[in-house]
């Protein structure tokens, strides 16, 4: 992204985000992981509860993760780009 937040760093090779590059970004990330540790030990014996919150937990981390990518999401081919 060029004119949005930068929370996350681009990946070297490939495509999406690296580690976070800001406060902000270990925020989210520590707040993901909260989430879905938390589900994982409080409905690990209620599967469909515990994917009901894991899959939203993902996407919404996912979402964020592509929105505040410094330069976006794009295919990236090392030094080259």
């Amino acid at each position: 992204m060029d004119d949005g937040p930068e929370w996350f760093s681009a990946k070297r090779f490939g495509i999406g985000s690296a580690m976070p590059c800001s406060w902000q970004g270990w925020l989210v990330t520590a707040v993901y992981f909260a989430a879905t540790l938390g589900a994982a030990i409080g409905f690990a014996h209620k599967p469909l509860i515990l994917l009901s919150v894991i899959i939203p937990a993902t996407v919404i981390f996912l979402i964020v993760a592509w929105r505040t990518t410094k330069g976006g999401w794009r295919w990236r081919w090392g030094r080259r780009d």
